[in-house]
């Protein structure tokens, strides 16, 4: 794709696109070419340039699904290592001789460390880059994995969470990418389904992080437990020290030419970008700010719901830790679902408000039922209900990070997406303490019932975001 454009004086998107616009839509890696020229009244104003012509060029290139695929992955091996012992809490109880409490802050590491370094985080993915930003994180990832080798003793669980805090760090690098993957790879009409197969990758992760350790970590002897997660901790620092090698051979940072007009706008002024007035912009966008707001309640009542989710199961059907995993994976799995048809609508439709709410409002009807189908006390209805929470609420990551972007443009994805995720842990950080103590002090219809109440609050807040698409607004030519 391939477009002319004069350089001149600040002359709005709409002028430039209305004066002279043409473009062919075209099969393969290359969508549209444009070419677009400016008023010679423009031309005559921009006395600092030599050229009064200079070329715009945007391509999409097959590449571009391998370096997403790569992504996918890291994401995927550091999403399945923040849940890997939440899931079988009563066997760290037994073999560590640590209270649940305990074993919740492996989880709730991964929350506490994140909202402090998300500003160091973020800097270091606007100024240097998504390869820099992976190559930390995938090393990061492996090293916490190869420290979690060393934890396999009754007395070592503080090695164990030394581990899970180095591949909580890690995070970091890793949860704010897939808008920024998706927009600096992909075109206009396939950059929410990529963020949505971003997003995927964290999925996929937990999913495996539900379903595996159950079934490779088995009740039985101190001895056996040991010899379980010994298993499971070579084979997960496996293979993250390969993903790391692919990370650093083959994984780039960006295009040669950028895949979108939208796109353009932002690489030819990074340079110029100020990270801290970014910031400042951001935070004094209304509507970004209630979607912080909603966002972080919706992804914090997850995991929080996630963290308690083998407690929870084991109050009611003592002795099935794998059904526990299972019903995790279901979540997962069926929010997995959710989150590539939301990317499809947002790529479709461009709904993004209509889109949230919808399925903001779903989460809460499933959340609802969830929390009364365990006074069923049959297991089959509680994957049913766990399956429709999952599909809406998981679902709805990806479609808050699009929205995002679009509220925020020009300002970096990585920025808008971290300060989501900041948001996310912090409200994480209190619905899983307060639950938790909920759940033991006063049973799960009272701490699922609070969770329950969080969300419809998040709801009813989403009401009152202003659709302001700006980068879709920049991508059909408008200021």
């Amino acid at each position: 794709m391939e477009s002319k454009m004069t350089p001149a004086s600040p002359v709005s998107d709409h002028d430039l696109l209305t004066h002279h616009n043409k473009h062919a839509q075209k099969n393969g890696n290359e969508i549209v070419v444009f070419h677009i020229s400016v008023p010679e009244e423009a031309e005559s104003k921009n006395t600092g340039s030599q050229d009064h012509r200079q070329m715009l060029s945007t391509k999409v290139y097959p590449r571009r699904w391998l370096m997403l695929l790569i992504f996918v992955t890291v994401s995927m091996l550091n999403a399945f290592q923040w849940i890997q012992f939440s899931i079988i809490t009563s066997l760290l109880i037994k073999y560590y001789g640590v209270d649940s409490q305990t074993v919740n802050w492996t989880s709730l590491v991964y929350m506490v460390v994140y909202v402090p370094l998300i500003f160091p985080g973020a800097w270091v993915m606007d100024k240097m880059g998504l390869r820099v930003t992976l190559l930390i994180g995938s090393l990061g990832t492996a090293a916490g994995a190869w420290v979690k080798v060393l934890s396999v003793a009754p007395d070592r669980f503080y090695v164990a969470l030394i581990g899970q805090t180095i591949a909580a760090v890690s995070q970091v690098f890793v949860l704010s990418v897939p808008p920024n993957i998706a927009a600096t790879w992909f075109g206009p009409d396939q950059v929410s389904s990529a963020c949505s197969i971003g997003v995927f990758g964290n999925q996929l992760g937990v999913a495996l992080g539900f379903l595996l350790p159950p079934i490779l970590v088995r009740d039985g002897t101190i001895e056996e437990i040991g010899s379980g997660l010994s298993l499971m901790f070579y084979i997960v620092a496996g293979l993250c020290t390969a993903v790391s090698i692919l990370v650093i051979v083959v994984f780039q940072s960006k295009p040669p030419l950028p895949p979108s007009l939208a796109r353009c706008s932002i690489d030819s002024s990074t340079d110029s970008l100020n990270y801290s007035q970014s910031i400042k912009r951001i935070m004094w966008n209304r509507d970004y700010v209630l979607l912080l707001v909603t966002y972080g309640i919706n992804v914090g009542v997850f995991y929080a719901m996630s963290t308690l989710l083998n407690q929870t199961i084991l109050q009611h059907f003592p002795g099935q830790e794998e059904s526990a995993g299972q019903i995790g994976l279901t979540i997962v799995v069926c929010g997995m679902a959710g989150s590539v048809l939301g990317g499809v609508i947002l790529d479709r439709t461009h709904k993004f408000k209509e889109t949230t709410l919808a399925v903001y409002g779903m989460a809460v009807v499933g959340m609802v039922a969830y929390t009364f189908t365990f006074n069923v006390e049959i297991i089959a209805v509680t994957f049913v209900t766990a399956g429709a929470v999952g599909f809406f609420m998981t679902g709805y990551l990806p479609v808050g990070f699009e929205f995002a972007a679009e509220l925020t443009y020009p300002e970096p994805e990585g920025t808008s997406s971290g300060l989501l995720n900041a948001s996310a842990q912090i409200f994480g950080i209190v619905f899983t303490l307060l639950g938790g103590w909920l759940l033991d002090d006063y049973g799960d219809l009272v701490c699922n019932g609070t969770l329950t109440l969080a969300l419809f609050i998040g709801a009813i807040v989403t009401m009152f975001i202003r659709p302001e698409l700006r980068r879709q607004r920049a991508v059909n030519g408008f200021k």
